[in-house]
């Protein structure tokens, strides 16, 4: 059974609405070659905010009624695709980075939260996002089971795996990675399709913007960690790609590392995590005691 599947990638500026017109275009053509899935690069709507700290930018974000996914949902809908529509989400109080998953009948399945959140240069993210808090779910389309990593996810290996253990196929990957870090995520996520046997599909942004250039070279990776097809360039363009899901099978049955895993020998790492804690926790109240 083949599936075609869709990566858009484009530059955004920091008019929202624009962003969001250009996505329906791209998306709306990626739709009539064919794609069943279309997702799009990390914060898909907006400029790279988050190269920066500033109150001001809290205004961008949005509930899932806002504009944004009902705008996508009436694509979705219109053109009968599955969208992956990363965002930044506010959810009362509190806020994400964010990936909606909207069904061809333009309801949404529901939502992955990043959780791996980074505060590097030009990355200052932790000033804006908190970590997700809803795990590492799967979306059950019917013909494939999917799951999401944005970006930084990628490499925390346990995300990928956590997802293919619950029967993921599929994983799709938005990011906003810049300067000369391509051969890195492609390394990376080579890995991550290997030892988990499924698809990953990355999806970069593109563009300049101040202080980066996001590079694009979006590509797609087989359960051997071979790509399925040639990257995209360094401009906006569509990554459309057919892929065979029995590969995922074939891929299992022939380097069967998740039936072969030992999960009784790996209560260290559990142990590990409470010796972490716990010594974070003695840490914070010494230095409470101390002021």
């Amino acid at each position: 059974m083949l599936i075609k599947i869709a990566g858009v990638q484009m530059a955004c500026r920091e008019d929202k609405e624009h962003n969001i017109q250009k996505a329906l275009k791209m998306g709306e053509l990626a739709a009539e070659k064919g794609a069943q899935i279309i997702c799009f690069q990390e914060l898909f709507n907006t400029h790279w905010f988050p190269r920066d700290i500033n109150e001001d930018n809290f205004l961008l974000a949005e509930d899932l009624n806002g504009p944004t996914m009902q705008t996508m949902r009436v694509l979705a809908k219109e053109k009968e695709v599955t969208l992956i529509c990363p965002f930044f989400e506010r959810d009362g109080d509190r806020y994400f980075n964010t990936a909606a998953v909207i069904d061809k009948a333009g309801e949404i399945l529901g939502t992955y939260r990043k959780i791996h959140i980074p505060q590097i240069p030009l990355w200052e993210e932790r000033a804006y996002f908190a970590p997700g808090d809803k795990g590492f779910p799967v979306f059950d389309l019917g013909f494939v089971k999917i799951g999401v990593q944005i970006c930084w996810d990628n490499f925390f290996p346990e995300g990928v795996r956590t997802l293919a253990l619950q029967g993921a196929q599929l994983v799709f990957a938005p990011t906003a990675a810049a300067f000369a870090s391509q051969q890195r995520w492609l390394k990376v996520m080579a890995g991550n399709a290997i030892v988990n046997g499924l698809f990953i599909l990355r999806v970069n942004r593109v563009g300049s913007e101040p202080r980066q250039d996001f590079y694009g070279m979006s590509f797609c990776l087989s359960p051997e960690g071979d790509l399925v097809d040639e990257p995209t360039g360094l401009h906006e363009g569509i990554l459309l790609v057919d892929i065979a899901l029995e590969e995922v099978s074939r891929a299992r049955r022939e380097w069967p590392f998740l039936k072969d895993r030992r999960p009784e020998a790996y209560t260290s790492l559990t142990e590990l995590i409470r010796d972490e804690k716990k010594s974070e926790r003695d840490h914070h109240a010494g230095h409470r005691k101390g002021t």
